[in-house]
């Protein structure tokens, strides 16, 4: 059975837990990722998404404009919008029994973590779709 660590992105990209919800959402669009790894000196604090930072931003149906919106959201620590307890797998987890986690939360990532919880990987919606289609093309993947 293939295992985590072979289809997951390693060192993802993470931000500080004193970072703002707007430095997130910067790194977020110029490394073209969905999710960050909030860390706190070393350490996972939680996960933010675009779907956290999407919910956690004034309507567009409020008074405030672009500028307000901005400035809030750059005074606004990520903590405030994150997830402080994500999902988190090992890298030797079977890769169909994290797929299967994937589908029952409805979640579009996990954290990969060593057994001292430090972060090793995330393992995204993305990677496993890539496993599933090197595994339809090719079923020896598997053995490998």
């Amino acid at each position: 059975m293939t295992k985590v660590e072979k289809w997951m992105t390693r060192n993802p990209i993470t931000i500080e837990k004193g970072s703002t919800v707007i430095e997130a959402i910067h790194l977020m669009k110029e490394k073209n990722i969905r999710r960050l790894p909030v860390m706190d000196k070393g350490r996972i604090a939680g996960i933010l998404t675009e779907k956290m930072v999407a919910d956690f931003k004034p309507s567009k149906a409020t008074s405030l404009d672009t500028w307000e919106v901005h400035y809030i959201l750059s005074k606004t620590p990520v903590t405030e919008a994150m997830n402080p307890t994500p999902y988190k797998v090992r890298p030797d987890t079977d890769l169909t029994d994290a797929a299967q986690l994937l589908h029952n939360h409805k979640l579009n990532g996990v954290l990969v973590v060593d057994d001292n919880d430090n972060l090793v990987g995330i393992l995204t919606m993305t990677n496993a779709l890539e496993a599933l289609i090197a595994i339809c093309r090719n079923p020896e993947v598997c053995r490998q």
